[in-house]
């Protein structure tokens, strides 16, 4: 694998100039897939314009001004990916990552309460020592259900945790009249309502036919872009913003 990344080859995720310098900084390997994350670096230079270069982003950093899920961290390199709460305390600044209509990383402004929880989807789920059941989440962390409200979860449902005591806050089934967020694919960013999900018998992934919310018509697209976000109303006020 490469250690360097070409500004111009740069995943199209990510929201930075292409021809002002040939190289530009490789994310390490890290909880969201490459495509679809950015390091922390770029973040901080390019997209919040809190730095004019990497000697001023590195000092930001080491100070540890920037959080991520509640988390001081230091590395540039470190891949931010959708979903990630990103926090500056100093200017009491807080913002969601998501993926907005073109596919490229975003940065969406989020209220107080909004920074303290974290909404994340199940891929899988294993059984561990004692026939616990732990939980493999959609930002590479694993939680073993310690309250209760574990037992009923299934496999492309989302969460809402806690980042201060990492609890599972609230379930959202993934069925059909919940409301979803498409994160990729020509749709990316559309807030709808499932319609319909069908298995597909063969390797191709599983579908999934969306109502969008502006009321706009159906479409489908495979399982693995449909993020559920809310039963009743989207969870996350800020992702009618985008």
């Amino acid at each position: 694998m490469r250690k360097h990344q070409k500004r111009i080859a740069a995943p199209r995720s990510w929201r930075i100039e292409r021809k002002t310098a040939y190289w530009t900084v490789k994310p390490e390997p890290g909880p969201h897939p490459g495509a679809k994350s950015m390091p922390l670096l770029l973040i901080v230079r390019d997209m919040l314009k809190l730095a004019d270069n990497s000697k001023e982003v590195k000092r930001i950093l080491h100070e540890g001004n920037i959080l991520v899920d509640g988390k001081r961290r230091k590395e540039i390199k470190y891949p931010i990916g959708i979903f990630d709460i990103l926090s500056i305390p100093a200017i009491e600044t807080d913002y969601i990552v998501l993926l907005d209509k073109n596919e490229k990383l975003s940065l969406v402004k989020l209220g107080k309460e909004g920074a303290s929880r974290k909404l994340c989807r199940v891929n899988n789920k294993t059984m561990i020592k004692g026939g616990r059941i732990q939980f493999n989440l959609y930002d590479g962390r694993n939680i073993i259900p310690s309250n209760g409200i574990g037992a009923e979860i299934e496999t492309h449902d989302s969460i809402m945790i806690s980042l201060e005591s990492n609890e599972i806050l609230q379930r959202f089934a993934y069925k059909e009249g919940r409301k979803v967020m498409v994160v990729g694919g020509k749709h990316s960013a559309q807030t709808g309502e499932i319609e319909e999900i069908r298995i597909v018998r063969r390797p191709d992934p599983n579908v999934v036919k969306i109502k969008p919310l502006d009321g706009g018509e159906s479409f489908w697209t495979i399982d693995e872009y449909v993020f559920v976000v809310g039963e009743e109303k989207v969870e996350i006020p800020e992702l009618e913003k985008l």
